[in-house]
């Protein structure tokens, strides 16, 4: 099931859930309490050029968000944690950018499936 503009793909938490409503809400809960945690952790890192915290950061929202099949997203942030652990911020702005606008949009998406 695409969602969003194709920015989310439940079907990988549809199957995790194997059809049991609470644990799939459950999962989306959980990713949409996360996601405001990971976009302030991610600008606060760059802002401080923490890149070795954003790199951990990035490596740890890109499990979240693949699970919720945000494809696009998830490549960002890696290509996020490999500029930043090799000290290449050239690009880094840009992909936070992207990334923050992903989170963003899945969040506001989530939070509607959760009221609905």
């Amino acid at each position: 099931m695409q969602e969003q503009n194709q920015l989310i793909d439940l079907s990988q938490i549809d199957q995790i859930s194997s059809g049991d409503p609470n644990f799939r809400n459950e999962m989306i809960r959980i990713f949409t309490d996360q996601i405001p945690v990971f976009i302030e952790n991610i600008e606060n890192f760059w802002k401080n050029k923490e890149l070795e915290n954003l790199a951990r950061e990035v490596h740890t929202a890109k499990s979240s968000v693949l699970i919720f099949g945000m494809e696009i997203t998830g490549h960002n942030l890696k290509e996020i944690q490999l500029l930043a652990e090799n000290k290449e911020v050239d690009k880094i702005q840009e992909l936070i950018e992207k990334v923050v606008k992903d989170l963003t949009n899945a969040l506001h998406y989530l939070s509607g499936l959760q009221k609905s």
